[in-house]
C-alpha cells in the first residue's frame, strides 16, 4: 500500500472503532464510519467488502494490539511476581481505557463464525503468554493456573464495563489486589503446600 492507502485504511478503521465502540456493529453504517474517517462512502469498500469485514480488521487490530503491548511489558520485568503484575494491569486497563467503548464487546455481530474462531486463537494466544509466564516461575499446572488467573481478571473487568463512574484509582486498586491475592496462591502451590485444605471425598 501506498503512504495515502495506509493513511486511509488507519482513518477508516479509527472511525469504525469510534463508532462500533460507541453505537455498536447493527447500529453503525458505514456511511458514517466514511463521514468520520473524512473519505467518501465508496472509498471504504475498496478496502472492505462489507461491514462484517470492518469489524473484524478493527477486532484483529486491537487484540494484535493487546497482545504486542503485553509482551513488550514482560520483557521488561525479570521476576515471576512482577510479571503477574503487569498481566494483571494489563488486563484490567485494556478493559479501562475502553470503557467510553464498551459495545465493542457487547454489540458485536452475532454468530460470526469468523470473528468466533479469531477471538478463540486471540484467548489462546492470551493464554500461552501467561503459562509461559508460569512455567518459568516453575508452575507444576501452568494452564489451569493461567486460566484461574485469566477468568479473576475477567470478573474483574465487569465493573470498569459497566459502571460510568469506575476510576482510575479503582483500576489499580483491582489490579493490584488480583495480582497480590493470585502471587501468594501461587507461590504456595508451587512450594507445594495448599495449607488445610480437605481430603477428596
Amino acid at each position: 500500500m501506498s503512504s495515502a492507502s495506509i493513511h486511509k485504511h488507519t482513518a477508516i478503521l479509527d472511525a469504525a472503532y469510534e463508532l462500533f465502540g460507541s453505537g455498536g456493529f447493527y447500529e453503525t453504517k458505514i456511511s458514517e464510519v466514511a463521514e468520520r474517517a473524512g473519505i467518501a462512502k465508496g472509498t471504504v469498500y475498496l478496502y472492505f467488502k462489507n461491514k462484517e469485514e470492518l469489524f473484524m480488521a478493527v477486532t484483529r487490530r486491537d487484540c494484535e494490539g493487546f497482545l504486542q503491548q503485553l509482551e513488550a511489558k514482560l520483557q521488561a520485568c525479570s521476576s515471576l511476581t512482577g510479571k503477574l503484575a503487569v498481566i494483571a494491569g494489563h488486563h484490567l486497563f485494556y478493559y479501562y481505557e475502553r470503557k467510553q467503548h464498551t459495545k465493542l464487546f457487547f454489540r458485536a455481530p452475532n454468530n460470526n463464525p469468523e470473528l468466533v474462531a479469531y477471538m478463540a486463537l486471540f484467548m489462546e494466544e492470551y493464554m500461552k503468554a501467561v503459562v509461559t509466564v508460569l512455567l518459568e516461575g516453575g508452575a507444576s499446572e501452568p494452564e489451569l493456573m493461567a486460566q484461574s488467573y485469566i477468568g479473576m481478571l475477567d470478573r474483574l473487568k465487569m465493573d470498569i464495563l459497566f459502571d460510568p463512574f469506575f476510576t482510575e484509582e479503582e483500576a489499580h486498586k483491582r489490579a493490584k489486589f488480583a495480582a497480590s491475592l493470585f502471587i501468594g496462591g501461587a507461590v504456595s502451590n508451587m512450594n507445594g503446600s495448599l495449607g488445610d485444605w480437605p481430603a477428596e471425598q
